[in-house]
C-alpha cells in the first residue's frame, strides 16, 4: 500500500503543468507618466453630459418648442380621476368609463350591499329558529346565470367598438418613431428629415447636473417631467407613432392622449393620436426599465400646423413631399468623382471589413 501511495504522489507531480512550477515573475514597474484624468458624470445621469446645452441659444418661454404648460391641462394636478382628453380615442374611452362602468358598478355594488343586509336580517337565528333545508331552486339558479351574461354582453358592444376605433386609425398625416433607451427618448420624423433625442431636465441644485446642462424652470413644466427637447406636432393632424426600443422594455405613455404602449427591443408596435388642442402634454415610461426608470419624461407640444412647419424648418427639415434643403456643406459634395477605369482592366473593389486575422 506505501508503494501504490508514492506512486499516486509521483503521478500526480509530473502531471503537474510547468508553468504552474515556474517562478512568478515580478510586476511591470509602474509608469511614471500618470494619463491625464478623464473627466466622466456622475453614475446614474439621465441628461447626456456630453450635449453642450449652454452653448445653445437661449430658451424663450413661449416660443415653438418652448411653449408654456398651461395649468391642469396634460398634467398630473391632484386629482382622483383621469386626465382631461384631447384625442378623440380618449374621449370616447372616458365617456365610457364615467357614463356606463361607473354606474353600473355602483348599481351592482347597492344591489349585493342590500342583498346581503337582507339576507343577515330576515335569516338570523332569532327570526328563524328552524332554517329552511332548500338547496336548490331552479328560478333563482337561472336568474344568476343569466343576469351576469347579460351585464358581460352589454359591457362588451362598447369595449369591442372602442378598441375596433382605438386600431383601426385613419391614414396618417405624419409618422414619429418614438425609440426607449435606458434613459431617454429618441424621436425620428422620417418624413420630415428631423431626429433628436429628448433628455429629463434636472433642478437647479441636483448635484447630479453637468455644468453644460440647463437647469429645469417653471416655464418648462412640473419636476421630473420636463424634458430638453420636446416633441413637436401639428394641431387637427392624424399621428402615427411607431414605438420601439435598443436595450430593454419601456412603455410609452401619454395619458392625456389616451396612450401607453410598450417598447420591445427588436419589434414595432404602432398607436395613434389626434390632438386638436394646441398645448403642452406630459408623460412618462410606463414599464419598470432600470435604475432610473422614473426619470424619462416623455413631452408633447401640440401646435398650429404653420408653427410646425417652421420648428421642422429649424431643425434642418423639410415637410412630408418637399425638397430637402442643400447641403452647402457637405462632405461628399467637395469630392471629386473618380476616374473611370482605362480600357481592359478590372475594376478595384472595396471589401467589407471582416474579423478574420
Amino acid at each position: 500500500m506505501r508503494r501504490i501511495g508514492w506512486a499516486i504522489a509521483l503521478a500526480a507531480a509530473w502531471l503537474t503543468p510547468a508553468a504552474a512550477q515556474a517562478p512568478v515573475s515580478a510586476p511591470a514597474p509602474a509608469q511614471t507618466s500618470a494619463a491625464a484624468p478623464v473627466a466622466t458624470p456622475p453614475a446614474g445621469t439621465a441628461q447626456n453630459p456630453g450635449k453642450p446645452d449652454a452653448g445653445q441659444p437661449a430658451v424663450v418661454p413661449g416660443t415653438t418648442g418652448h411653449m408654456i404648460p398651461t395649468p391642469g391641462i396634460g398634467e398630473p394636478d391632484g386629482r382622483k380621476g383621469i386626465q382631461d382628453q384631447v384625442t378623440p380615442i380618449g374621449e370616447e374611452a372616458v365617456g365610457f368609463h364615467n357614463n356606463w362602468l361607473l354606474p353600473l358598478c355602483a348599481l351592482i355594488s347597492v344591489f349585493v350591499l342590500g342583498l346581503l343586509l337582507w339576507a343577515m336580517v330576515r335569516y338570523r337565528r332569532a327570526a328563524n329558529p328552524t332554517p329552511s333545508r332548500n338547496s336548490h331552486n331552479t328560478t333563482i339558479e337561472v336568474i344568476w346565470t343569466l343576469v351576469p351574461v347579460l351585464i358581460l354582453v352589454a359591457i362588451a358592444i362598447p369595449s369591442i367598438r372602442l378598441l375596433r376605433h382605438q386600431y383601426s386609425p385613419p391614414p396618417a398625416d405624419l409618422t414619429v418613431k418614438v425609440t426607449g433607451h435606458q434613459w431617454y427618448w429618441s424621436y425620428e420624423y422620417p418624413d420630415n428629415g428631423v431626429s433628436f433625442d429628448s433628455y429629463m431636465l434636472k433642478e437647479a441644485n441636483d448635484p447630479t447636473r453637468q455644468a453644460n446642462q440647463r437647469a429645469r424652470t417653471d416655464a418648462d413644466g412640473p419636476p421630473l417631467l420636463a424634458a430638453d427637447q420636446r416633441m413637436v406636432l401639428p394641431a387637427g393632424k392624424v399621428v402615427k407613432f411607431i414605438v420601439t426600443a435598443d436595450d430593454v422594455i419601456h412603455s410609452f405613455a401619454v395619458p392625456a392622449f389616451w396612450i401607453k404602449q410598450d417598447a420591445n427591443p427588436g419589434q414595432l408596435h404602432e398607436t395613434w393620436a389626434k390632438v386638436d388642442r394646441p398645448g403642452v402634454y406630459f408623460g412618462q415610461c410606463s414599464e419598470l426599465c432600470g435604475a432610473r426608470h422614473g426619470f424619462m419624461p416623455i413631452v408633447v407640444e401640440v401646435v398650429p400646423p404653420a408653427q410646425f412647419a417652421a420648428w421642422v424648418a429649424s431643425k434642418g427639415g423639410h415637410m412630408a413631399g418637399a425638397a430637402p434643403p442643400p447641403q452647402s456643406n457637405s462632405p461628399t459634395a467637395a469630392q471629386p468623382t473618380p476616374p473611370a477605369p482605362a480600357p481592359g482592366t478590372r475594376p478595384a473593389v472595396q471589401q467589407p471589413a471582416t474579423a478574420q486575422d
